[in-house]
């Protein structure tokens, strides 16, 4: 039951995102915790010739308070811990907006219609991709540090992935 609730919450807060409605506090206090991040490897597509991990925040032109905070959390975070990684661009940040013309293919190639958060690690010219979104968006406003311990386990656990 507290699954269900759970998915109906976020699934509330990225319609309202989507639609670009006003700021609502859906999800007051709720913390996902217990679910598992899936990580999908793609051996299709050649991604990189370099290795590093690539955290991906895509948004459209117009942005609620969640979709903001989703961006400053992420940027707090590479700034309080990661920045040896991203000195040496071991680690990238990149902010994409997807209704421009120029971003659209890579939009598409995640499969994005709404602000989303991606990280990327490309190894060996291969991908593994971790959809961060859910998360960021049930805990970015209302649970900055709970975001933040969650996008920072990512990734740690992709930089440290031999």
């Amino acid at each position: 039951m507290k699954k269900i609730l759970l998915l109906l919450i976020a699934s509330a807060a990225l319609l309202s995102c989507k639609q670009s409605l006003s700021d609502k506090n859906t999800n007051d206090g709720i913390s996902n915790s217990t679910e598992t991040i899936t990580i999908t490897v793609t051996t299709d597509k050649v991604v990189s010739d370099k290795d590093c991990v690539e955290v991906l925040y895509f948004h459209g032109r117009q942005r609620c308070a969640t979709c903001l905070a989703i961006e400053k959390r992420t940027l707090e975070l590479l700034d309080e811990r990661f920045t040896e990684p991203m000195k040496s661009g071991e680690l990238l940040f990149r902010t994409i907006d997807i209704s421009k013309e120029e971003n659209r293919n890579l939009a598409e190639k995640y499969e994005v219609t709404w602000s989303s958060l991606f990280v990327v690690r490309h190894k060996n010219r291969e991908e593994s991709v971790v959809d961060m979104t859910e998360v960021a968006f049930m805990n970015a406003r209302k649970s900055p540090e709970q975001f933040k311990k969650r996008l920072a386990d990512c990734l740690n656990e992709m930089l440290n992935n031999e």
